[in-house]
């Protein structure tokens, strides 16, 4: 765990909750202008409008048998559940950089684990089959997804990365800048935030103002991720705004005790992961074991296969060796 100095120069210091956690991100996203300045500043393009469509959480409750009497009960581990993927949906009017203007459906996930691709995979099917009423009318809206990891990518360093659509003539391998809306809602802009691997923060521009706040480091309690020691350059009012959420909700017991259940949730959640992938393993140990035996069994028979082949080939081979013989003898006392 990293302290940060007691002072920087030209800095503001102060306490604020982790917004990785689900409970303080969802918020944070109650905010309509935090809303267009996060959305904004990951996408690099001015958002015009933004609506808020329906959110949907993914609930993981664990669960045990408990023998009572001669029945087994249901009984919950503590009285958490566990949701394991965020997801947030916003439709927004972008203005594009020749001044146009269009309206995208952008796709929020966040996760802890990146195990869950699975399910962002399917949510992502969903989405390429909703439709929505944009000026009375049916209609597909381009899609473009956050992703916003508690864990790292081993093999991407930065902490924020932009995978993109490019379009290239296959003939003569040089870039087609004409826009067709049959790609355009068949394919999709992909952003993926790091939260790990948010470090040395620069605040030098908006994104980097943005990330830090999702650094994971300086927390105040030791073993304790929730409750942090924040710095950022005063005079930014959209920085402002969310620090004065996180702050907040920083000094709020009830605010923190959430976080907590959330927190604990995680641990009763990744705890009954490892002991299921750690009964997996043990399964399929015993299977290749198993195999394995199976495998020396056979080896056993076909050994024993052989060595009967061969003796039934010895004795066919004394057979005709007895039968030449009486042939010989026939033939000389036939002289």
């Amino acid at each position: 765990m990293k302290i940060k100095e007691a002072s920087k120069k030209g800095m503001e210091s102060f306490i604020i909750v982790n917004p990785i956690y689900d409970t303080v991100f969802k918020r944070l996203m109650e905010n309509q202008r935090i809303v267009k300045f996060f959305l904004s500043t990951i996408l690099g393009q001015q958002i015009e409008d933004v609506s808020v469509l329906p959110q949907e959480f993914t609930y993981k409750m664990e669960e045990t048998s408990v023998e009572k009497g001669k029945r087994k009960k249901k009984e919950k581990k503590g009285n958490i559940e566990y949701f394991s993927i965020f997801r947030l949906d916003f439709m927004a009017s972008v203005r594009t950089a020749d001044g146009k203007h269009k309206k995208i459906l952008i796709e929020v996930q966040k996760s802890w684990d990146t195990m869950d691709v699975v399910r962002f995979r399917k949510y992502l099917g969903k989405q390429y089959t909703r439709k929505e009423i944009i000026d009375g009318k049916e209609t597909v809206l381009p899609i473009t997804t956050i992703y916003i990891l508690g864990n790292n990518l081993p093999e991407i360093e930065c902490p924020c990365v932009k995978t993109g659509r490019v379009s290239t003539d296959m003939r003569d391998r040089k870039p087609v800048n004409a826009k067709a809306e049959f790609i355009e809602l068949l394919t999709h802009d992909s952003y993926v935030i790091q939260a790990g691997r948010i470090t040395d923060v620069r605040y030098t521009t908006n994104l980097d103002r943005l990330l830090s706040i999702f650094e994971q480091n300086y927390f105040v309690v030791q073993g304790s991720d929730v409750i942090k020691e924040y710095h950022c350059q005063p005079g930014d009012e959209n920085m402002e705004l969310i620090t004065g959420v996180l702050r907040e909700m920083a000094a709020n017991s009830e605010e923190r005790k959430k976080i907590e259940d959330e927190k604990e949730a995680l641990r009763v959640f990744n705890n009954a992961l490892n002991e299921k992938n750690k009964t997996i393993e043990e399964k399929d140990k015993t299977i290749e074991e198993k195999d394995k035996t199976i495998g020396e069994k056979d080896k056993t028979i076909d050994e024993q296969q052989k060595s009967l082949e061969e003796k039934d080939k010895s004795i066919k081979d004394q057979a005709r060796e007895i039968a030449k013989l009486k042939r010989l003898l026939r033939n000389k006392q036939a002289e």
